[in-house]
C-alpha cells in the first residue's frame, strides 16, 4: 500500500482527491495520430502537466477508449504512460477497447478493471457500458445487478459512478446517436438508490457538467482530440487536450475543475 492508498482509505480523510483521464486513443506506433494529434505525445504532456501542477491525488480514474488500433502494443504504451503518474488507477473500457487485451496488459499491480475504490466517505464504482462491435453503449442485466448490489452495500457512503458512455443526451445529434441506449434506466437506478451523487464519463471528447435528478453528470475532454459541441454532424474542435481533477467532499458535494494542456 502506497501513500496515496493510505490517504484514500484513512477514516480521518474528509475528502477524496481524484484525477480523471479519458479517451486516450493510443496506437502501437508511437507516432500514431488521431485526426492530426499524436495521441501518445499528447497523453505524455497531459500527465506531465498534472504532475507539474503539484496536485496530490489519491487515485486516477480512466474511463475508456485507451487505445485506437486494437493492438496489444498500444496497451503496453498505455500502461507505461500511466505508471508515470505513480497513482492507483481505476479503469473501465470504452467502445474502442479490446477487453481481453485490456485486462491482460493492465492486469498488473496499481491498475484495477471495473472495480470499486473506497475513499473516505465515498465509494467510486467503475462499470462496463460497452457492446462489442458498436460505438454506442448499453449496460447489460448482469452489470446492472452488480451495480445494484454495490449501491446497496454502499448505503452509508456517497457514490460516484464511472463509465464510458454519457447517460444523457448532450445536444449533438451524431454523438447522441452513439450514446448509452439505456441511460434512463441507469439514471433511475442511481436516483432510487439515494446515495449516488455523481457520474463521470468520456466518449464525447468535450466538457459537460449538469445535474439531473440530483445527480451531477460530468464529461471530461479527451487527452488528445476534441469534438465540437452541439454539432449535428461529426466535427472536431480546436481545443487542446485536458484532464479533470475532483474533490469528493464529506457532505456529498463535488468540487471539480478542467485543466487544458495547451502545450501538448
Amino acid at each position: 500500500m502506497n501513500d496515496h492508498e493510505v490517504r484514500a482509505n484513512s477514516a480521518a480523510v474528509t475528502s477524496a482527491r481524484l484525477l480523471h483521464l479519458t479517451d486516450l486513443h493510443l496506437f502501437a506506433d508511437a507516432d500514431g495520430e488521431l485526426r492530426g494529434v499524436n495521441s501518445l505525445a499528447s497523453l505524455t504532456a497531459v500527465c506531465r502537466a498534472f504532475l507539474d501542477s503539484g496536485y496530490e491525488a489519491d487515485a486516477a480514474l480512466v474511463t475508456g477508449d485507451l487505445i485506437q488500433d486494437d493492438s496489444r502494443e498500444a496497451y503496453v504504451r498505455c500502461r507505461e504512460a500511466l505508471q508515470a503518474l505513480d497513482l492507483p488507477i481505476q479503469l473501465c473500457p470504452g467502445n474502442h477497447d479490446v477487453r481481453d487485451l485490456m485486462r491482460s496488459e493492465l492486469g498488473v499491480p496499481g491498475f484495477e478493471y471495473c472495480a470499486t475504490l473506497d475513499a473516505g466517505s465515498w465509494t467510486v464504482v467503475s462499470i462496463d457500458s460497452c457492446v462489442s462491435g458498436r460505438a454506442g453503449g448499453r449496460i447489460g442485466d448482469e452489470e446492472y445487478e452488480r451495480l445494484r448490489h454495490l449501491l446497496a452495500t454502499a448505503a452509508n457512503k456517497h457514490v460516484l459512478i464511472c463509465l464510458h458512455h454519457p447517460p444523457v443526451e448532450l445536444g449533438s445529434r451524431w454523438l447522441d446517436s452513439v450514446g448509452l441506449d439505456d441511460g434512463d434506466r441507469l439514471i433511475d437506478l442511481a436516483a432510487e438508490s439515494g446515495n449516488v451523487r455523481g457520474m463521470l464519463f468520456g466518449h464525447a471528447h468535450q466538457v459537460f457538467d449538469e445535474t439531473v435528478r440530483g445527480i451531477r453528470l460530468m464529461c471530461t475532454p479527451s487527452t488528445c482530440r476534441q469534438f465540437k459541441p452541439g454539432s449535428d454532424d461529426f466535427a472536431v474542435d480546436d481545443l487542446p487536450p485536458a484532464y479533470r481533477i475532483l474533490e469528493l467532499q464529506d457532505d456529498g458535494s463535488i468540487e471539480t475543475n478542467i485543466h487544458w494542456v495547451s502545450h501538448a
